[in-house]
C-alpha cells in the first residue's frame, strides 16, 4: 500500500508536465504541446509573421518535422505551404509560391514563418503541426489571418500624431513668448503715458548694461583682429 502511494505520488508529480487529449473515447497523453496566435491581422503588401511555438519532452533531433497548411475561407480544401525537416522546404507552387520564409528556430521551440507581399486573397485559416519522435501526439492550433488595405484614415492618424508631438510644443512656446512680449510692451506704454521716470537704480542698471555691451563689442573686435593677424602670418 505504501509502495502504491509512493508510485501515485510520483505520477502526480509528473502529470503537470503533460497535457491530456480525449480522442475517439480514449485519453491520449500529449508529450508535445504547440501554441499559435488564434487571430492575426495584417495589411496588404506588408510582411506578416505567423507565430508558432512548441514544447517537447524529447530532445530535438533531425527527425523533427514542421508542417504548415492553409485553408481558404468557406472551404474544406487544405494546401501545404511549408515543410521543415533539418532544412526548409517552402511551397514552390500554389497561392503562396516563393512567398513563405522560415523565421523560426527549432532549438528554441520556435516554428514560425512569415508571408511576403500578402494580399486579401491570403485570408483564411493556417495550422501548424510539429512532430518530434517519439513525441508525435499533439494538438493542432489554428490561426485565422485577416489581411486588409491600410486605409487613408490609418495613415492620417499617424501623421496627425507626429504633428501633435512636433508642432504643439513649439506653438505653446511661441504663444508664451508673445504673451510675455505683449505684457512688456503694455507696461512700457503705461509708464510713458504716466510720465514715469527711471529710478537711480534702473539708470545705473542701464548704464552697466551699456558698458557691458561696449566691452563685449570691443572684445569681439579684438578677437577678430587676432584671427586676421594669425591668418596673415600663415600666408
Amino acid at each position: 500500500m505504501q509502495q502504491s502511494g509512493a508510485a501515485g505520488g510520483r505520477g502526480c508529480a509528473l502529470f503537470p508536465l503533460l497535457s491530456v487529449l480525449f480522442f475517439q473515447g480514449v485519453y491520449v497523453v500529449l508529450s508535445l504541446e504547440i501554441k499559435a496566435d488564434a487571430h492575426v491581422r495584417g495589411y496588404v503588401g506588408e510582411k506578416i509573421k505567423l507565430k508558432c511555438t512548441f514544447k517537447s519532452t524529447s530532445a530535438v533531433t533531425d527527425k523533427l518535422t514542421i508542417d504548415w497548411t492553409y485553408r481558404p475561407p468557406s472551404s474544406s480544401r487544405t494546401e501545404s505551404i511549408f515543410h521543415y525537416q533539418s532544412f526548409q522546404y517552402p511551397s514552390t507552387a500554389g497561392t503562396f509560391r516563393d512567398r513563405i520564409s522560415w523565421v523560426g528556430n527549432v532549438y528554441k521551440g520556435d516554428a514560425s514563418i512569415s508571408i511576403s507581399n500578402p494580399t486579401i486573397k491570403d485570408n483564411g485559416t493556417f495550422s501548424c503541426a510539429v512532430k518530434n519522435p517519439p513525441d508525435v501526439h499533439h494538438n493542432i492550433p489554428m490561426t485565422e489571418l485577416t489581411v486588409t488595405e491600410r486605409g487613408f484614415g490609418t495613415m492620417l492618424s499617424s501623421v496627425a500624431l507626429l504633428s501633435i508631438l512636433v508642432f504643439v510644443p513649439s506653438a505653446v512656446v511661441m504663444v508664451l513668448l508673445l504673451v510675455r512680449m505683449g505684457r512688456k510692451a503694455a507696461g512700457l506704454k503705461k509708464r510713458s503715458k504716466s510720465g514715469y521716470k527711471k529710478s537711480s537704480i534702473e539708470v545705473s542698471d542701464d548704464t552697466d548694461q551699456e558698458e557691458e555691451d561696449t566691452c563685449m563689442g570691443r572684445l569681439c573686435v579684438r578677437c577678430a583682429e587676432c584671427l586676421d593677424s594669425d591668418y596673415e602670418d600663415t600666408y
